[in-house]
């Protein structure tokens, strides 16, 4: 008798075409939203036509040692994430890939006082095959176990001297062209008001673009006119109060946060003021609303949902045991300009 022709998988194609599995996988499946160029989709269309590669839904859902399932942690408190007007966007992303992987995506909330507990738990659990980190804090020592750990992480946002994988934006560069922008519409007293406590990575990032672009210019940045913030729209408004109510006066603020500035224009209005016309207002993430805000918001254009899906990509390649093309991948952002802010005459 003949022997049983060996089944072809999607391994078989990913090593023709001289890609990840998960690559074949997008391409295959008619994935919308990655960076994959024509030349490299060609390749793997090509490499599953030359083997005769036909999918097997069966086999791709046939019980094995994994969880079939990666998690989303978050290292802030449930109001924090009730508030946040980024989360739908990342969630959105990631369930873009793990729909197309037959995936469960678990989300995790971890008490910042408990975070090295609670990773290795995750991990030690065996509930998901892998774990996303949700913008890391600088101070989480807790990290360093999940460098050792048995379980593959991939963190949105990057964090200086980690050794894991990585997805972000250039935040220094992207804040520093924000205000270079409300440089050259004549601002010199400009304020800021960052996205979050100095202990999370974007934070001071966005201060440094901010100072970068002061100095450039030329112009003395004022410690004064620096205010931190805490994700939510609340402290957005008490940090606004509280520049107003200074002896320091400016123009324009750079507020860190679409979601923080909600706050800090409700501050603004309630002191009689407006925007553009009294305070000019730039933003930073470009979430749904900003475009639809009275006036609409300029802004830096985060792509979100991109991001949560590079990193499942990144995480996806780690559970399969290969290695990502990069360590650290960094997208690129956009300047928005709309009505909220003015040139000074």
């Amino acid at each position: 008798m003949g022997s049983k022709s060996k089944r072809i998988t999607s391994q078989d194609v990913a090593n023709l075409a001289g890609v990840s599995r998960t690559t074949v996988s997008f391409v295959l499946n008619n994935v919308e939203g990655f960076q994959i160029s024509p030349e490299t989709r060609q390749k793997v269309l090509d490499a599953a036509a030359q083997l005769g590669y036909v999918p097997d839904s069966a086999a791709q859902t046939l019980a094995s040692r994994r969880a079939r399932a990666i998690g989303l942690v978050m290292t802030r408190s449930p109001h924090h994430i009730a508030s946040d007007s980024f989360l739908p966007q990342i969630i959105s992303g990631l369930l873009k890939v793990t729909k197309t992987q037959n995936l469960r995506l678990m989300i995790e909330q971890v008490d910042a006082a408990h975070q090295s507990q609670a990773y290795l738990e995750l991990a030690r659990a065996k509930r998901i095959d892998g774990m996303i980190l949700l913008t890391p804090r600088m101070d989480d020592e807790a990290l360093v176990t999940l460098e050792t750990a048995e379980i593959p992480a991939v963190l949105m946002g990057h964090l200086p001297g980690s050794n894991l994988y990585s997805v972000d934006v250039d935040n220094r560069a992207a804040a520093e062209q924000a205000v270079r922008y409300l440089l050259s519409l004549g601002h010199r007293r400009i304020a800021c008001i960052t996205n979050a406590p100095a202990s999370y990575t974007a934070a001071p990032q966005r201060v440094q673009g901010y100072l970068d672009a002061l100095t450039s210019a030329g112009i003395e940045p004022n410690p004064a006119l620096i205010r931190y913030a805490d994700f939510d729209p609340e402290s957005g408004y008490e940090r606004m109060k509280s520049l107003l109510q200074g002896d320091e006066p400016f123009t324009a603020v750079f507020v860190a946060s679409d979601n923080v500035a909600i706050g800090a224009k409700s501050a603004i209005r309630e002191a009689g003021l407006r925007v553009p016309d009294d305070v000019s207002m730039m933003g930073f993430d470009d979430i749904p609303w900003s475009r639809y805000s009275d006036p609409p918001l300029s802004t830096v254009h985060l792509p979100a949902e991109a991001l949560a899906q590079q990193a499942c990509v990144m995480l996806l390649d780690l559970i399969q045991g290969q290695l990502p093309p990069t360590k650290h991948l960094n997208l690129e952002t956009e300047l928005i300009v709309r009505k909220s802010c003015r040139a000074l005459a």
